[in-house]
């Protein structure tokens, strides 16, 4: 009897000590330069271009957070057209914030998948956008205009092109940040991914200033393997595997190298702002950015938290919760 509990006793320290010593060696880091870490306050992102005071997704928004918030990130998906053009949209159709229903005189979805860019562009995407319980930019322009596309575009508000951002704000702010996420899946996925590291290509000064993900493993997997020069995000397994490994204390055995953690507050009742994970995740190069907070003390717990950044659709609340802590 006495052996065996001198046996189990072994067995129970040796498991305390591989515990300790697997959460004090350094663990490797995932990316050796991140410049979405930070080391003060977390950064400011514009989720869909913060759509609470403009209509989401559009240049009007978008320029208004970049030119006259000055924010440093901008948050958005990307769907590829019919003639596999990158588009800038929530949803992979467009009915929920355009005029698309009132001129088709259907409901039925109209996926960007199964249009071009040209068609796409005869929408008013600030449509159903409601302010004080009005519709600022409903007539603009009129469901029959002939020149429906020229008065779209002046006003800012037409469906918006990757290409299209990055020529905005390429010259003058050459140290905005961009977190991107694919929301095509599979091989349409990857056909994305193609395009969008090509359009990247384009804007040689911000490969190193983009983030970019999917909520896919594959369409993660397939840029890990075929852009490896590009910042990742985490897929919904990644993140799964780091948290789960972290809990277990057992992160030494975690080798995702991404380079953003990107989390909500909580996910199937378990609290994801834990000061360990955000610790962890540090000690890896990674940053921890989390979503889609909109409220002032939600900011508040996450900038004592330590996160690196918080995206919001109400860029101008954190820009004035941020000032508290200044």
């Amino acid at each position: 009897m006495k052996k065996k509990l001198y046996r189990f006793i072994q067995i129970v320290t040796l498991v305390i000590i591989f515990l300790l010593i697997i959460n004090i060696i350094p663990p490797k880091k995932a990316v050796s330069s991140n410049p979405f870490l930070t080391d003060g306050l977390p950064m400011v992102s514009a989720h869909r271009g913060g759509r609470v005071t403009y209509p989401e997704n559009t240049l009007k928004a978008f320029k208004w957070c970049v030119n006259e918030l000055n924010v440093d990130i901008l948050e958005f998906d990307l769907y590829l057209t019919k003639d596999d053009v990158l588009v800038i949209n929530h949803d992979s159709y467009i009915n929920r914030t355009t005029d698309v229903e009132d001129i088709t005189n259907s409901t039925d979805r109209y996926f960007i998948k199964d249009h071009d860019l040209q068609e796409l562009n005869q929408f008013n995407f600030g449509y159903k956008f409601t302010k004080n319980g009005e519709f600022p930019y409903r007539d603009i322009v009129g469901l029959t205009d002939d020149n429906r596309e020229e008065i779209i575009h002046n006003n800012d508000l037409g469906i918006v092109t990757l290409s299209q951002v990055f020529e905005n704000f390429y010259s003058s702010h050459p140290d905005l940040l961009f977190i991107i996420e694919i929301k095509d899946e599979a091989e349409r996925g990857e056909k994305a991914a193609e395009v969008f590291y090509q359009t990247l290509s384009n804007y040689p000064n911000y490969l190193n200033n983009v983030v970019a993900s999917s909520f896919n493993k594959e369409v993660e997997n397939y840029f890990k393997e075929t852009y490896p020069d590009l910042h990742r995000g985490a897929s919904v397994a990644s993140t799964a595997s780091f948290v789960v490994t972290q809990y277990l204390k057992v992160n030494l055995f975690n080798f995702n190298n991404f380079s953003c953690l990107q989390l909500p507050l909580e996910m199937y009742g378990v609290d994801l702002t834990g000061n360990t994970i955000i610790r962890r995740a540090h000690r890896r190069g990674m940053a921890v950015q989390y979503w889609t907070i909109n409220d002032a003390d939600e900011m508040r717990m996450l900038i004592k938290k330590g996160a690196d950044a918080i995206m919001t659709d109400d860029p101008l609340l954190l820009i004035e919760v941020l000032k508290e802590f200044k």
